[in-house]
């Protein structure tokens, strides 16, 4: 199943939330700075050990003082005209997202922000159509998949998006 969620991703209990990292994946701003925020010190030494991680890919580790066990790192593209292969990297980057929480059978359930919408400015309606697509490829793998949207605006989108019309 996979559900449209406004609020606060940090807050839910899930088995793994996804966080939009920088390839540093040394915390930043927006979601990822939330996050590492909520997670407490130990996440960043944690991301420190995994020596970064390429756009279009994604790491795991310890979710710490989150209330999901896991956190699953994911760099998305910085958008810059769609010319130089954002599209495809951001899909990369929900695959490999979704292929780490595949590997871990303790993660059945797992929240996506909108990844790459923030400071990297990728259009919301063409990044949530990408993720909306490769969700559902992968929805028969987990239990729950959600959609965590921090405004009204944008869980409208996906609610759209993934509704029964308009899969194909």
């Amino acid at each position: 199943m996979i559900e449209v969620w406004l609020g606060n991703i940090t807050v839910l209990k899930v088995d793994a939330i996804v966080n939009a990292a920088n390839a540093e994946l040394a915390g930043g701003g927006g979601v990822d700075g939330a996050i590492h925020r909520a997670a407490g010190p130990s996440l960043i030494n944690a991301c420190r050990v995994l020596g970064g991680c390429p756009t279009g890919e994604a790491r795991l580790t310890a979710g710490f003082d989150l209330p999901a066990d896991w956190v699953i790192h994911a760099v998305g593209p910085i958008w810059a005209d769609g010319l130089n292969g954002e599209p495809e990297l951001l899909e990369s980057t929900y695959r490999s997202v979704f292929e780490i929480a595949r590997g871990n059978k303790d993660i059945c359930t797992i929240a996506f922000p909108a990844i790459s919408t923030g400071v990297y400015g990728f259009p919301k309606r063409l990044a949530a159509e990408i993720a909306s697509r490769v969700m559902r490829e992968f929805e028969s793998d987990f239990e729950t998949i959600i959609a965590c949207c921090f405004n009204e605006r944008d869980a409208e989108i996906y609610r759209d998006l993934l509704h029964p019309d308009n899969f194909s």
